[in-house]
């Protein structure tokens, strides 16, 4: 039997908390990559991976690697690019982002050429990756471009609560420009081909309205009447069993009681509220959230790419409370996913 390709793990920007939920995971996972089970190489800053277990006071044992090395051990490390200034927990800077591209970049060469099954990443932040002259809305966008592909889509995950995007760092206002049937298609059958990929053989997928009640006959706009229906009717006649549309305010509950595999999103936050509601546990005595849970999954890229359905998380970035949950169950998706995909 063939081992697993090592999952790239980038650490993005290391000022948040993708430092230390790495070196979490990683001891939770410990057993795993010990036993071959898990093979997982970090590409980020060194020494924010350093500090970031120290600060943690964990003995775990990463060593590094380099990129041409003929073979790399279970767990392994990769400097994405030259350190600078010591980075700080919490303060943005250009270094950041810079750290962050990077690390995308090896990785996304590294799953080209065959020696990695996919990437996992940790959250960047937007005005740190601009600010290092990389001009992208997020890594959805990033990776779009790193691997040629013209269009992709956002599927985000948790438990059986799986939503693809139609559309998704847009201005509202633009979104029903968006809506076109060649996109809602695509999505579709991405979304179809993802969920195949888990291991779900004939996958049901509802498209969700973008007007209330799905438009009530034209009178709140035509776009569920005029776009959506012939477009759903066509994927229906080519055998994909798809629904819709099914107005917004009922069709994420369907969704959470199994009446769907997933649910195809109009805009951002049609598809990200319902998701991150339930991902986010929160205390109620403090109001602070404990702990999240939840996977960002882009489909339509020529490689496996999971993400942690979180950001950088800059205010308690260092302080050893961030939660590991959302990057081990990106790992766990992206595995899966590895698992059914053909090797390069």
């Amino acid at each position: 039997m063939t081992a697993a390709r090592h999952l790239a793990i980038t650490m993005g920007d290391p000022a948040g908390i993708g430092p230390e939920i790495i070196v979490k995971a990683c001891q939770r996972l410990r057993s795993r990559i010990d036993a071959g089970d898990l093979r997982l190489i970090i590409i980020g800053s060194g020494g924010a991976l350093k500090d970031a277990a120290a600060h943690l006071q964990t003995a775990i044992d990463i060593p590094e690697v380099h990129a041409d090395d003929a073979d790399w051990p279970n767990l392994c490390f990769l400097q994405a690019d030259a350190e600078g200034e010591p980075i700080r927990p919490g303060v943005l800077s250009a270094d950041g982002g810079r750290f962050a591209f990077k690390a995308v970049e090896h990785g996304v060469r590294f799953a080209q050429a065959g020696r990695i099954g996919g990437i996992v990443t940790a959250p960047l932040n937007k005005e740190a990756l601009n600010k290092a002259g990389y001009h992208y809305p997020g890594h959805t966008e990033m990776l779009a471009e790193l691997t040629g592909v013209k269009g992709s889509v956002m599927m985000l995950a948790h438990g059986n609560m799986r939503v693809s995007h139609v559309s998704t760092h847009v201005a509202l206002q633009d979104v029903p420009k968006r809506l076109t049937p060649e996109r809602l298609r695509y999505v579709i059958d991405l979304t179809d081909k993802a969920l195949r990929g888990l291991g779900l053989k004939q996958p049901k997928i509802a498209v969700a309205a973008l007007n209330p009640h799905a438009g009530e006959g034209g009178l709140f706009g035509r776009q569920d009447i005029d776009v959506s229906e012939p477009t759903i009717a066509k994927a229906v006649a080519d055998g994909l069993n798809v629904l819709g549309p099914i107005p917004g305010d009922t069709v994420f509950v369907k969704l959470r009681a199994g009446q769907y595999d997933a649910v195809i999103a109009m805009y951002h936050d049609q598809g990200h509220i319902p998701v991150k509601l339930l991902g986010f546990e929160v205390d109620p005595a403090t109001g602070r959230w404990q702990e999240l849970s939840g996977v960002n999954i882009t489909l339509g890229l020529p490689i496996i790419r999971t993400s942690v359905d979180h950001g950088t998380a800059f205010d308690i970035a260092g302080k050893g409370i961030a939660n590991e949950r959302s990057l081990i169950e990106a790992i766990e998706y992206a595995e899966r996913l590895a698992a059914g995909a053909p090797r390069a």
